[in-house]
């Protein structure tokens, strides 16, 4: 038997942890799926060096999105947060911990999280992508 919260079904948290080699360096993902939504972190070491979230807004296309900490320069978190958002109607939480060193990087990362939506959406709390 679920517990009922705010009137929705409500399953608790569930973890899904997958890994990719990418431009020769191991980049980590760890998915938290939660009640409403998801947290991303992205990384090669254990670090939370940022955290965005971004949400779904009735008052524009485009979805909200902030950083809540780190350092406000670096917009990969943020960026990607808004972009998953968007994608899967979600809250997402993102905390992007890899070097801003290489922009194909990062093009490369987002098509493997994306990869993994497609996949398994169920560890996103999704179950249909765009």
């Amino acid at each position: 038997m679920n517990p009922v919260q705010n009137g929705e079904g409500f399953d608790g948290i569930s973890v899904h942890n997958f890994s990719e080699k990418i431009l020769e360096q191991v980049v980590h993902f760890h998915v938290m799926k939660l009640s409403g939504g998801f947290f991303l972190w992205v990384g090669s070491t254990p670090v939370l060096s940022n955290l965005a979230v971004s949400m779904s807004s009735r008052y524009d296309s485009m979805p909200l999105s902030t950083l809540v900490m780190g350092d406000p320069s670096n917009t990969a978190a943020n960026s990607l947060a808004q972009r998953l958002a968007k994608r899967t109607k979600k809250q997402v939480f993102v905390s992007y911990s890899l070097p801003m060193t290489d922009s194909s990087l990062s093009l490369l990362v987002e098509n493997r999280i994306k990869k993994e939506l497609e996949l398994h959406p169920e560890h996103f709390g999704t179950f249909h992508t765009q």
